[in-house]
């Protein structure tokens, strides 16, 4: 992006990928720009749109299995376009489902084999039960404090050699094997974690922008980081307890 533009962050599909109120993470990067007074623009990007390949940021929410494979078809269709626009300086921001397509397939409870857009090296079926939970992720990356979210999936992802995972586990499933989610350091962060994770995590979502934008000035006023600093604190304490009476009603709504 040239100097004084303003970022443009791409929400892409929310009417499918939006199951878990992951496009708030689009709302959060815009948000901690107009925070810095730096210029930023929100571009929805309406399911069956063709996706803009010149977006600064795209967030990609998660989605249940039939939603997930409506929109595989547009995404793999914008797949080698948008390999090159995030070699060319974007960023992509993959939550759950999103982060599923991005690999090159998933194996849906129904045993249907959709097929993935191949930004990264991984794999992705359905386990035999569905995890629903806090999760803590250490990046073990001193520019962002361990991980808050909440995970609702019944994926298992394996990562190829040629991947790297977000984090690793401290409470909950993330991918299945210790690990969650995914990073291409620049480029990709992919992660099970909802919350959004943005919103709990706002550390990662400066790590995005400067991704972008280079060093980020500082934010005036820091009691809004306080506020997600204490829920952080309050999640992981809950880390691993089972929900129970009205948590379970209000999920299965």
């Amino acid at each position: 992006m040239s100097a004084g533009s303003a970022i443009r962050i791409g929400l892409i599909y929310p009417e499918l990928m939006g199951t878990y109120g992951d496009r708030g993470n689009a709302a959060v990067l815009a948000r901690r720009l107009e925070w810095r007074a730096m210029p930023g623009e929100l571009v929805v990007v309406p399911a069956g749109d063709p996706i803009p390949l010149s977006l600064d940021c795209y967030v990609l929410g998660g989605a249940e299995d039939i939603p997930q494979t409506l929109a595989a078809d547009g995404l793999i269709a914008a797949a080698p376009g948008l390999s090159g626009t995030l070699d060319a300086g974007a960023v992509l921001l993959a939550n759950c489902a999103g982060f599923q397509l991005l690999g090159s397939s998933y194996v849906r409870t129904d045993g249907k084999a959709v097929p993935g857009m191949g930004l990264i090296d991984a794999a992705t079926v359905a386990g035999p039960r569905r995890t629903i939970g806090e999760i803590v992720v250490d990046m073990g990356d001193p520019r962002v404090p361990p991980l808050s979210g909440f995970e609702n999936h019944a994926g298992l992802t394996r990562l190829g050699p040629e991947a790297r995972p977000l984090g690793k586990v401290l409470a909950g499933t993330g991918n299945g094997d210790g690990w969650d989610g995914a990073i291409v350091e620049g480029r990709i962060v992919a992660t099970y974690l909802h919350g959004p994770v943005l919103a709990r995590n706002p550390a990662l979502a400066d790590l995005l922008l400067a991704w972008v934008a280079g060093e980020l000035p500082p934010i005036e006023s820091g009691d809004t980081d306080a506020l997600a600093a204490r829920l952080r604190q309050e999640r992981r304490a809950a880390a691993g307890k089972p929900l129970t009476g009205r948590g379970l009603r209000w999920l299965h709504r």
